[in-house]
């Protein structure tokens, strides 16, 4: 090999390794969650840390007082902090599925507020636990009712023009990427749609996986990330929360599957909550996943 020819090889070689380091970013807007923001501070300064640690939007719960919902939306607007997405507050305690009257009454009270909420504040979704099978409520019945109560409401979401984001998060339904597909499919709706948190699945499967099955259905992300350990007097495994980055999800997977189905919405950061240090460093640690790294 001459002179020039080896030069050129060179140059050709550190190009492409620079191509691979340099992943392109993924076109997903940073959100944090409202109660990792610190109570002791006033509600204008808490969405102004949020924005000054690096976060474009943020998810609230449910507010079912209409002056704090006012108060949260001057706050919001003044901060130049979009809220994207309402997190439901009853579906846990009052199911969807429950078989009792009084219980889905309840249920379907605080989506409607929700939804109220969300038309309100300029979200586009409402985050549902869709069921919660137990002992009593088995999953077939969880299935069926949570499906015809979640009829009920998309005329609703559909004239405030958001929409009903499932999740599965531990409550023994949806249990694999397959039937949550299809669970999804079967409204034939663009009023429902799924709230994938790439955390909820890593004690059983691999959120790469379920990214790439659920694919155009996934509407909005949570960001969580785990430790196990193995409890010497049980010996069970265990999970704890821990920062992203030091868990076991494989985020460059996670990447890769995110830009093969070419998602660009938004993800929000569920973790524990913290002060404007601890926050920049979980906005920074979004920014490293959003570039594969």
């Amino acid at each position: 090999m001459n002179r020039r020819s080896f030069l050129a090889t060179t140059a050709a070689a550190a190009t492409a390794g620079s191509l691979v380091q340099a992943a392109p970013r993924l076109p997903i807007k940073k959100a944090i969650l409202y109660g990792m923001l610190p109570k002791q501070l006033p509600l204008l300064e808490r969405f102004q840390l949020a924005r000054e640690a690096g976060f474009e939007e943020m998810e609230c719960p449910q507010v079912n007082d209409p002056a704090e919902a006012e108060a949260i939306k001057k706050a919001a607007d003044s901060a130049k902090l979009r809220i994207h997405s309402v997190m439901n507050g009853d579906h846990w305690q009052y199911p969807l599925n429950s078989s009792d009257p009084a219980v889905v009454a309840r249920s379907m009270k605080a989506m409607r507020t929700s939804l109220g909420n969300a038309k309100l504040w300029g979200a586009d979704t409402v985050l549902l636990v869709p069921a919660v099978v137990s002992a009593n409520e088995s999953y077939a019945d969880a299935y069926k009712r949570s499906q015809e109560r979640i009829r009920e409401l998309i005329p609703m979401a559909a004239d405030y023009k958001v929409v009903i984001a499932v999740e599965e998060v531990w409550n023994k339904f949806l249990l694999s990427p397959l039937e949550f597909a299809r669970y999804v499919d079967e409204f034939n709706s663009p009023w429902v749609k799924a709230y994938f948190d790439a955390g909820n699945v890593v004690l059983f499967a691999y959120p790469q996986d379920w990214i790439r099955t659920l694919g155009k259905r996934i509407v909005k992300l949570h960001l969580k990330d785990f430790k196990f350990q193995v409890n010497r007097e049980t010996r069970k495994r265990e999970a704890e929360f821990v920062n992203l980055g030091d868990g076991e999800i494989d985020w460059k997977a996670v990447y890769a599957a995110l830009a093969d189905i070419g998602y660009h919405g938004t993800a929000t950061v569920e973790l524990q909550g913290g002060d404007r240090t601890y926050l920049t460093d979980v906005s920074k640690r979004v920014d490293r996943i959003l570039m594969g790294g």
